[in-house]
């Protein structure tokens, strides 16, 4: 009796738990399908930036190629459908080399350098 009855309790809290999202764990079919939305809309942006989608493959070599591809594609058709132009994304800005002063005459100082007040 006692086998039983524990067995019906440890069936009746897995099935509880089994149905519950609140702990935070995912299936692999929802893994699977986040994973694909972000390659396409990945993709999308790419498309939208005016990006090849080599490009967009190098940038994202973690996104799956395909969803990528299948999101470049999709943003492809409905920017010719729309006539929407895309929107070049700007170049990051790099940091500028500090510019060589000339030497000054006076033993090699910069003229700011040899300046007193």
């Amino acid at each position: 009796m006692r086998h039983i009855a524990l067995t019906a309790c440890l069936l009746g809290a897995a099935s509880l738990l089994a149905g519950c999202d609140a702990l935070g764990v995912e299936s692999a079919s929802q893994i699977t399908a986040k994973k694909d939305a972000e390659g396409r809309a990945i993709g999308s942006a790419c498309r939208h930036a005016v990006r090849s989608i080599e490009d967009c493959f190098g940038g994202y070599p973690r996104a799956g190629k395909a969803a990528v591809f299948a999101g470049w594609k999709e943003m492809d058709e409905y920017m010719r459908e729309n006539a929407i132009v895309g929107m070049p994304a700007e170049p990051a800005p790099t940091e500028a080399t500090p510019a060589v002063s000339p030497k000054a005459p006076d033993g090699g100082k910069p003229a700011s350098a040899s300046r007193t007040s």
